[in-house]
């Protein structure tokens, strides 16, 4: 067998090149990358199975080329393996690679996987899932149900995916009847929302609390109160403006371990901008040092700081 430890693996994502401008960023991408990297183009539901295989085969490292999605399909078949780990951002969003300062831009990104720098970083958990920025249940698996079909019509735009949510906040009327457990206390709520967040950025990006929750390697999980439609209107809004606010929009829980109850035996769980239907209870935590990601050098170095409970390698 060949030796592939200092070969690269890029893993895309179809669906996500499904344009020229997306597929010629791929093709640029490699260019940089150069002979070292082998090109795997597979569907969204066969990433992780791609991705295993790729390790399976000895690759030093491999890539995800996608959004967030398609970044945290293959992360979580890498986590733990001890091999590092890329991103080619070409998302609506790409919440991963702009937390951790890596361009959206595929060729430049490659670019840094060059540089050879890294970090490691925590991931979130839920049975036994993991995710780089998000997990919910809720109105969010909704909104990404309607996203889809949005896309499909009107293309991959940000701002289809804002008034995708802003519909689907309007139409939503199935709040849950949770039993949330976290660091030993318990609480009972009616809600349309639980978010629980891993990512600072995605946090700051919103004008959200709990990115001092995330920075100590904990979860921040976010609660909204069941007020009705003109109250998920007004917090929609409030959303848009950055100008959400605990106690009065959500109730916020910082814990390292938080399980969720309900008399559903499933719920629909969004990791990610993905959907997954799962039993129930829900169990979320943090995998901490769960992945190396190759990031900018200033990224590396500010991974080191001890508030952020990471480490540059």
């Amino acid at each position: 067998m060949a030796d592939l430890s200092g070969r690269l693996c890029v893993i895309c994502n179809k669906g996500s090149g499904r344009n020229t401008h997306e597929a010629d960023a791929v093709h640029a991408a490699m260019a940089v990358l150069g002979d070292r990297a082998v090109l795997r183009q597979v569907a969204g539901r066969d990433l992780e199975e791609a991705a295993r295989s790729a390790v399976a085969e000895g690759f030093g490292a491999i890539i995800a080329a996608g959004g967030d999605g398609t970044i945290m399909a293959v992360a979580g078949a890498v986590a733990g393996r001890g091999l590092r780990f890329g991103v080619l951002p070409l998302g609506t969003f790409n919440y991963f690679a702009r937390g951790l300062g890596i361009p959206e831009d595929p060729e430049e990104a490659a670019r840094v996987i060059l540089a050879g720098h890294t970090r490691r970083m925590p991931m979130g958990e839920v049975n036994g899932r993991l995710f780089l920025n998000n997990a919910s249940v809720g109105i969010y698996p909704a909104i990404l149900r309607a996203r889809e079909e949005t896309y499909a019509r009107w293309g991959r735009r940000r701002l289809v995916a804002h008034w995708t949510a802003l519909r689907t906040f309007l139409r939503f009327q199935r709040p849950l009847h949770l039993t949330i457990l976290a660091d030993g206390e318990e609480r009972r709520v009616r809600t349309p929302l639980l978010f629980a967040a891993r990512s600072a950025y995605q946090l700051e990006s919103f004008g959200l609390a709990g990115t001092d929750c995330v920075e100590r390697g904990r979860l921040a999980v976010f609660v909204a109160p069941d007020t009705g439609r003109a109250g998920m209107i007004h917090k929609a809004w409030r959303l848009v403006r950055r100008s959400m606010r605990e106690g009065r929009d959500f109730d916020l829980i910082c814990a390292e371990a938080v399980t969720i109850l309900t008399r559903s035996r499933h719920l629909t769980v969004a990791c990610d901008g993905e959907k997954y239907r799962m039993r129930t209870p829900l169990h979320l935590r943090m995998r901490p040092d769960a992945i190396e990601v190759f990031a900018p050098v200033a990224a590396a170095e500010a991974a080191a700081s001890p508030l952020r409970g990471e480490t540059a390698a």
